[in-house]
Parts: C-alpha cells; structure tokens; sequence
C-alpha cells in the first residue's frame, strides 16, 4: 500500500512552482491502490485528484488529501488494418505517450506534442492544439466511481467533448477518478497542418509525415511558450473565447487585422492572446508574476510568486478585456 506523507510540499507537483504545501498526500500505482485510500480517508478530510499538475493554481495550502494516480502501462489492445487501439494508464506523461505513438508510426496525436501534464488529465479539459484536440482519437475513457466505487467507461460520445471541457469536467467533476484512456490511433495518417504557421514549418523539413509534424510543433512550442522547469508557468491561462458574429464584426470596425476562427452556428473564436496583447499586458510585470514577453497568454512566476500574485494578475487583465473589448475571459487552469 502506498504511504500517505503529511504537510507535503507541492512546488514539484504543479507547473507554476508555487511553494504551497497539502496536509497529506499519496500516489497509489493502481486501481485496488486508490479506492482502499478513499474509503479509509474521505470521511476525514477533502480531497483532489491531480496528474502533473500543470492546469492548477494553487492560492493557498492544501487542508486535506492530494492523491496523484501513478497508474502506468502502454497496451496494445486491438489491431486491425486501419486502426490500432492503445490503453494508456492514467499515470503516463502525456508527451511520452505521444512520441511513443509517432515512433510506433501511429497517427492522430502527433499535433498535441508537448503538452504538458498526464494521460489521465487529458480527456478532463479535452486538451487541443495546432487544430487538433484529443476528443479526435479518444475511444473510450475508463473511470472509477468514487460513489460506488465500480470500475465505469464512457466511450466518446458520452464524454459530450466540448472545447476545453468534457463530463469529467461538468457533471462528473469531482466524481470519479480516471484511470485509463483508450485511444483510436491509424495506420493511415492524415496529415492535420492547416493550423497557424504549421504548415510552414512543416515545409522547412523536406517530409510530410507525423514525425515532421511532432518536429515542427515541437519547434514552434519551444520558440514561443517557456518550459515550466526553467519560469513556472501553466500554458495557456485563458481559454480563447466564442462569440457570436455580430460581437466579432464590431470589434473588427475597430480592429482590421484581428485574427479569428469561425465556427458553427454564426459563432467566431477569438484569440484570447490577442485580445491580451491589445490591452498592453505582453510581457508586463505585477509582483512576481507576469505576463511571457513572447505569448500573453502565458502567465508566468517569475521568482517565488505566491497563487495569489499570479491570480491577482489574472483577475487585473480579465478586467482590463472586458473594459476594452465587452468580452469575458474564462480561465482555462483551475485555481484553487
């Protein structure tokens, strides 16, 4: 049976770096682990699951039990021509599995290189990038109750993905305990460059496969975002926001050249780094926290920033947006 360590620090487990600590904390490597943990202990004291803690702000310490699935495992679980379908223990960092995948020349995941954080984690807030999201390749998500404590699945359909959301987020948030992800990977690949200037760094490697792919958005990440072990930070803070038309029509008689992505139904997306930058706020100071000078949509820890320095600054650009444009930021990391 894993331990349970108490007033353990948590500054290695989320990405900011934030020096908070939880009132006790265990990493159980399997199913059996996880619920003898949770029926022993969740009458004592609230508790959270995390992965690799790269989506969470911490303002405070913790006053209860932080468990972290360390289940691990990549499996092979059917195979056909077109399709292979891969188990992955919710343990896995999410990069690994991925160049796993492009190095077994499987293909569907290759554009969310680099993302960082767990396998575990990635269905929760469906987590996309360069046109991609990981709902695309995701057969079925294996759960456990943690009312029943039975083992459940959801194939993809009743996981009801959303941009940045998913049931796991909503009406299952704090429900259950993922433990495996099963992924629907293809022999044939369909090359997805269409997405900001990935096609061009695509270009600049002489192939068209999903290795070239993983190499330029590997690249593109590495010139843009700052690696979390070097400035804390949590990727994108914000979620790009949807409006309707008409709010994007006005806001471009003002602003011409203001990128966006249209979606279904008379609905746009708008750049939220975009909108950020527009209000002054790339590369800007308030603490020790601040702004990446390189992607306003990164908020960064520049030397020992508390949660509360980098959520003050969040709540300060939110405001400065909304006066600006009349559009509301959503957080995309959970502050806790």
């Amino acid at each position: 049976m894993n331990s349970i360590k108490e007033n353990y620090p948590l500054r290695h487990h989320n990405t900011f770096g934030v020096d908070v600590k939880t009132r006790f904390f265990s990493s159980p490597n399997s199913i059996e682990e996880i619920v003898a943990l949770l029926e022993n202990n969740k009458e004592c004291f609230p508790f959270m699951i995390i992965g690799e803690g790269s989506n969470i702000l911490f303002t405070k310490d913790f006053n209860g039990l932080i468990v972290k699935p360390a289940i691990k495992g990549i499996e092979v679980i059917k195979n056909n021509q077109e399709h292979c379908l891969v188990k992955v223990g919710a343990g896995e960092i999410w990069d690994e599995f991925v160049e796993w995948a492009v190095g077994n020349n499987l293909g569907g995941v290759e554009n969310l290189s680099l993302i960082p954080g767990s396998v575990g984690s990635s269905p929760i807030q469906n987590i996309g990038a360069y046109g991609a999201e990981v709902c695309d390749v995701i057969e079925k998500v294996n759960y456990l109750d943690l009312e029943s404590y039975d083992m459940k699945s959801a194939s993809a359909s009743e996981c009801n993905f959303e941009y940045r959301s998913s049931i796991f987020k909503t009406h299952l948030r704090n429900r259950t305990v993922i433990t495996s992800v099963v992924f629907r990977l293809s022999h044939f690949h369909k090359i997805n460059t269409s997405y900001g200037n990935l096609n061009e760094e695509v270009g600049k490697t002489g192939v068209n496969d999903i290795r070239a792919v993983r190499y330029a958005v590997i690249k593109i990440r590495n010139s843009k975002l700052p690696d979390p072990k070097i400035t804390g930070n949590a990727g994108s803070f914000f979620k790009n926001p949807v409006v309707g038309t008409e709010v994007a029509d006005r806001i471009k008689e003002s602003y011409a050249s203001m990128p966006s992505y249209t979606l279904t139904g008379d609905m746009v997306k708008l750049p939220a780094g975009w909108l950020i930058e527009q209000c002054g706020w790339k590369g800007r100071k308030m603490g020790n926290a601040g702004v990446h000078e390189r992607q306003a949509l990164v908020l960064v820890n520049l030397s020992n920033a508390t949660g509360m320095e980098i959520k003050e600054l969040a709540v300060k650009i939110s405001e400065s947006v909304f006066e600006k444009f009349g559009i509301t930021l959503e957080p995309e990391v959970n502050i806790i």
